[in-house]
């Protein structure tokens, strides 16, 4: 099998890291995520890493959104269960 730890990781390789995301209006993530999942089904509003604010309507739990995010706004939030992946 081949090692690959001395290599590192590209956007287009899966997320080594899972964090639990409180939404908050006014502060960043500690790292800004390669993907989102949710516990929940609900929207959830977003300043993504280029500074556009969004609101991504109707996510479903189970499934890995692939958005660069910076911040999770708890306004218009309505999802639970959220976990930033980077």
């Amino acid at each position: 099998m081949a090692d690959f730890s001395n290599r590192a990781a590209g956007l287009d390789s899966p997320p080594a890291h899972a964090f639990t995301i409180t939404p908050d209006d006014t502060a960043d993530l500690a790292r800004p995520t390669r993907g989102l999942m949710i516990a929940g089904a609900g929207d959830v509003t977003v300043v993504m890493v280029g500074g556009d604010t969004v609101t991504l309507p109707g996510l479903l739990p189970g499934v890995q959104y692939a958005v660069r995010v910076r911040r999770v706004l708890a306004t218009a939030t309505t999802a639970s269960g959220l976990v930033g992946l980077a």
